[in-house]
């Protein structure tokens, strides 16, 4: 089965862009990061940044060793993503509220197997014939006290609220992976996002046209746009 991957991020109008993604391509694994910091005077684009290149970093050492990706894996590059944000805040400064969501996704391109996991409001879905076999939970689309919206994200002391699959998600021919931010997948409905793929060429081109539906329904200001897809296969019309 072939795979394939791109990504997209613009800075929308804010003139600073806080989200950050990365795509890993290894012969034994595929993996899409997300983030999207949070900060005061630019604090949020180092915890991005630290996010991402943590995760990328656990996941790499896992596909040059030949480990398998799996929950416990997601969980402890997590934790070490947490860590390093919480260390980076002692400088204090910027970075002493600084904080980032995150979405993981990973793909044994040899089992054909999926994992993931999320903590915030980022967003990781599955599209397989035209309906959405895949979608996690926001964290913090139900009301919160401020305490419970700082355990929805990386860069705190206590417990997180992190979303994970229970257990590997098996990959069919013609899957359509999505993985964002909450400016990305807020804007779009079901509609917009499976009526694409099949007027898509690729991944690129799909997310090209997402971003292009998603701008459309905001202003000029807009915070930044953020994803990565992964298509398995040829996706079947949608």
């Amino acid at each position: 089965m072939r795979f394939d991957l791109a990504s997209f991020t613009d800075p929308g109008g804010r003139g600073s862009n806080e989200e950050r993604v990365v795509l890993i391509d290894h012969r034994t694994l595929i993996a899409g990061i997300v983030a999207d910091g949070a900060g005061e005077h630019g604090g949020g684009d180092i915890a991005a940044q630290l996010v991402v290149d943590t995760v990328s970093d656990v996941l790499r050492d896992c596909a040059t060793r030949g480990t398998s990706v799996e929950t416990e894996q997601l969980a402890d590059a997590m934790l070490a993503a947490n860590r390093a944000i919480v260390d980076a805040q002692c400088s204090g400064g910027a970075r002493s509220r600084m904080r980032s969501t995150i979405a993981i996704l990973t793909i044994d391109p040899l089992t054909k197997l999926a994992n993931w996991a999320h903590c915030g409001d980022t967003r990781i879905y599955c599209f397989r014939e035209g309906r959405i076999a895949l979608q996690t939970s926001d964290h913090r689309a139900a009301p919160h006290s401020i305490e419970a919206n700082r355990r929805a994200a990386l860069g705190t002391e206590g417990a997180l609220e992190v979303e994970a699959a229970r257990a590997p998600f098996p990959i069919e021919e013609g899957d359509v992976f999505l993985a964002c931010c909450h400016g990305f997948c807020a804007r779009l409905d079901e509609a917009s996002l499976i009526d694409t793929i099949g007027e898509a060429r690729d991944a690129a081109s799909w997310l090209a046209a997402l971003a292009a539906h998603a701008r459309r329904a905001v202003s000029a200001d807009a915070e930044p746009l953020s994803a990565i897809a992964v298509w398995a296969g040829s996706p079947r019309a949608m």
